[in-house]
């Protein structure tokens, strides 16, 4: 599963806002991220939600806080 994909799946399970060590943690249990075939899980999974904000799919709610725009505070 792509970086993003795990994050929205996370996002959209849990529905509230997250911060990015808990989106991680999550997508690692539940295995939508596999650190053994795919590297740098959190450099990656940051990139992705970055670029989820930017294209609108993810809303940054604070310091490494991440949210659907859907959800609240």
């Amino acid at each position: 599963m792509e970086f993003l994909d795990a994050a929205l799946k996370v996002l959209g399970e849990e529905r509230s806002v997250l911060h990015w060590t808990v989106i991680q943690d999550l997508a690692l249990r539940r295995g939508y991220l596999d650190p053994f075939t795919q590297r740098d899980i959190r450099k990656n999974l940051l990139a992705a939600l970055s670029a989820g904000v930017r294209e609108g799919v993810v809303v940054k709610r604070g310091t490494g806080l991440y949210g659907l725009p859907s959800d609240t505070e």
